[in-house]
This record gives structure tokens, C-alpha cells and sequence, in this order.
């Protein structure tokens, strides 16, 4: 692909510390190529366990063309299917969340059970094999309770993501957690922006006022260093393990996906990321108190976890169309937790819902000034270090 040959030298780090050029935020073609090699080829959340209790109970996963049915079958084990009927295409699966014992496609009625295969095709020759006409399955994976799914025919391994980031999922109990909360926010700006904003906090003191009140993200490298400090002490006596890792973006590990984890602290006054610092809901897991501090964890591309003491806050990044994107944020709490009684909805949601509507504005913002042809790539900050590595890593897998 032409446009892509003058950018393949940057994987060399010839012109490492800018940002993408105008063409890979604008240009269909390339966004056709990213499908293909990225945005289809990455592990993605799709939901949590929690959703689907009941065999037959089922929801929709949508990424662009693509539509996934996630159902749990009557053995009570999880499965993906493409919703696409194996007659003419149609989908077989209209509503966006349910429970059904059967799949009827709503063109010619051939019928699909919920594992998959297919029950019945009417007006069929003696020698069609139903066998052979099943659903397609989707790559599919549970780590924790966390349903994830792949497009891809051959997708990188998850093993070492979940050798490696067992020790802290399994210290928030996620395969007991549920979505207390789940909203999703457009926006109209290209997924790579929308993602390259999460990458970096250098924004965050003159765009997060309410973020900035809690997390120390947003101060300068040797200030922070000291305010880990306290948190660490807390976790020693809580035994709170650190769980560091950094295999993201460019430091992925061949034939593995992607992912990273890392703590820091909150601001003295705050337990959790609430707007006056006090706990939202009951303790997750295996916590014994409040450190004052919080877990950053990637898995994949597009999948991001904030995990407070008490509640867990999951955010999925996709593109929607070429320069169009959403963010999907998912509220987790203990699965034994009442809504009323042991957590406030509105208390819950309150800062990454402020904060979201922030980044949206910001994104749009940044989309505007990208469609003009005056924009160039631009030197990045220090502080925008994770973003120069993301440059790297998508460049890398562009021209593979």
C-alpha cells in the first residue's frame, strides 16, 4: 500500500516522538487495512459471565459489520457465534440482549439451536447435511469471569495474560463480580485519537478538574514517585501485592496478546474514585481495607480496567466508522451488592461519566483541528511517552 511505504522507516524510530500523520486519521483506505490487521485481529471485552446466568440467556457484541452472538447453552457453557444465518446471510438475532431457546432466522426460518447447530432448514434437498451448516463460531475466551472475544481466524495467545495477571484479578474476585452499570458514548472522532487520549495524562489537569481532585497521574514524575510512597506502606499492611507488568504496545511478546498492569496512588483524602474520597460500595474480593491506591490493567488494544478497592470501572475503545468511535464503560461492584443499600448508582458513575464527557469534547476537538489542512504531526510530550510506543506498535502491525 503506497501511503504506507513513507511511514514504515518511523518503526525504525527515524522519526520516533511525533504524532501520526493527517492520512492515517483521515484516509478509508488505510482504516480498510487497519480492520485487518488490528482492529479484527485483537482480543476485545465483549461482557462479563454475570450478564448471561441462564442457559439460553444471550447479548449482541456489534463492531462494525461484524455481529456476535454470546450465548450460554444449555451445558451452561459460554459460546460466540457470528450472527450471520448459513442460507443467505441474514442475521439470525435481533434484540440486543434476551433468552431463547431457539434462533429463527427471520428471512427464511432456518433454525438454529443455542449451541449453535443447525435444527431445522425447510424446503432443503434429502442430501443437505444439516451438520455441516452450524453457526460460525467466534474465537472466544473467558479470564476471570471477563467474556472476551477475537475476529480473527488465527488469534495471538491469551496464556500469558493470564498466567501473568491472575494473582491481581483474583485479588477483586472478578469472576464474582456483576455490571452494576454500562453506558456507551459516541464519538466523532477516529478510533486512533479516542484511544491515544487514554494513552496520556498530560491533558488531565487543564481538561479533568474532577479526575485531577483524586488521581496523581496528572502531577510531574519526581512529585508522583513521592506520593506512592503512603499507598505502598497500606498495601504492605493489606497485603497488597504489586503486580507489575509491561508487555504493551511495543514491548508485545510474539504469539501473545498484548497487556499491562500497574498501581499508583489516589490523593490522601481519597479511598476510591468518588467526588468527597469516600468508599461507593462494599470491598471487592479478598481486600481487607482501603490502600488508597488503584490498579491500571490492559488487556489487548482496546480494553482498559481502573480497579478501585471497591468497584472496578472497564473501558472498550472502537471505531464505529473511519473517523467516528465510542466509548464503552462498564461499572463493576461485588455480585452480592443491592443497589440502594450498598451502592448510590449516581455517586457510582459520577466521575467517569464527567470525565468521559470531557474526553469526548476533547476528541472532537482534536478531530476538528486534524481535518484541516494545516494540521502536521506534532512533537509528543514526555508525558505522552505510552503514546509514542502505541505509534510504534500500530506501525509495526500495519505494514506486517
Amino acid at each position: 500500500m503506497e501511503k504506507l511505504a513513507p511511514q514504515k522507516k518511523r518503526i525504525d524510530g527515524s522519526t520516533s516522538g511525533w504524532s501520526l500523520d493527517r492520512d492515517f486519521y483521515k484516509d478509508p483506505e488505510i482504516f480498510e487495512k487497519e480492520k485487518e490487521k488490528i482492529i479484527f485481529d485483537n482480543w476485545i471485552f465483549a461482557g462479563h459471565v454475570s450478564q448471561i446466568p441462564n442457559a439460553g440467556d444471550y447479548f449482541l457484541f456489534n463492531l462494525l459489520e461484524e455481529s456476535i452472538i454470546i450465548i450460554r447453552g444449555n451445558d451452561m457453557e459460554i459460546r460466540a457465534f457470528f450472527n450471520v444465518c448459513r442460507h443467505r446471510g441474514s442475521h439470525v438475532c435481533l434484540e440486543k440482549t434476551g433468552n431463547s431457546k431457539r434462533f429463527i432466522c427471520p428471512y427464511h426460518a432456518w433454525t438454529y439451536d443455542i449451541e449453535g447447530s443447525l435444527f431445522a432448514a425447510r424446503g432443503m434437498p434429502d442430501s443437505f447435511d444439516k451438520s455441516n451448516h452450524g453457526l460460525h463460531p467466534c474465537a472466544m475466551d473467558i479470564i476471570e469471569g471477563m467474556v472476551f472475544i477475537n475476529f480473527g481466524d488465527n488469534p495471538v495467545s491469551l496464556e500469558n495474560v493470564k498466567r501473568d495477571l491472575a494473582g491481581p484479578l483474583k485479588m477483586y474476585d472478578f469472576n464474582n463480580l456483576k455490571v452494576a452499570a454500562h453506558k456507551r458514548y459516541p464519538i466523532d472522532g477516529n478510533w486512533k485519537i479516542t484511544l491515544e487520549n487514554y494513552q496520556e495524562c498530560y491533558h488531565c489537569a487543564p481538561s479533568h478538574p474532577e479526575y485531577s481532585l483524586s488521581h496523581t497521574f496528572k502531577v510531574e514524575d519526581d512529585k508522583f514517585e513521592e506520593l506512592q510512597k503512603p499507598m505502598l506502606s497500606r498495601m504492605e499492611a493489606l497485603g497488597v501485592g504489586t503486580h507489575e507488568y509491561d508487555y504493551q504496545f511495543d514491548k508485545q511478546q510474539e504469539g501473545q496478546e498484548n497487556y499491562a498492569c500497574s498501581r499508583y496512588a489516589l490523593f490522601e483524602k481519597y479511598k476510591t474514585g468518588s467526588q468527597d474520597g469516600k468508599p461507593l460500595a462494599p470491598l471487592l474480593g479478598n481486600l481487607l481495607g482501603y490502600d488508597h491506591g488503584a490498579l491500571d490493567i490492559n488487556i489487548g488494544s482496546f480494553t482498559y480496567y481502573l480497579c478501585y478497592n471497591d468497584h472496578i470501572i472497564v473501558y472498550v475503545f472502537t471505531p464505529t466508522e473511519h473517523e467516528k468511535s465510542a466509548c464503552d464503560i462498564y461499572w463493576l461492584v461485588r455480585n452480592d451488592a443491592e443497589e440502594g443499600k450498598d451502592y448510590d448508582l449516581d455517586k457510582l458513575t459520577w466521575l467517569w461519566n464527567a470525565t468521559t464527557l470531557a474526553d469526548e469534547r476533547i476528541i472532537v476537538d482534536n478531530q476538528k483541528g486534524v481535518n484541516s489542512k494545516k494540521y502536521q504531526s506534532g512533537p509528543l510530550a514526555i508525558k505522552e511517552k505510552l503514546i509514542e510506543r502505541y505509534i510504534v506498535w500500530y506501525l509495526h502491525q500495519l505494514a506486517k
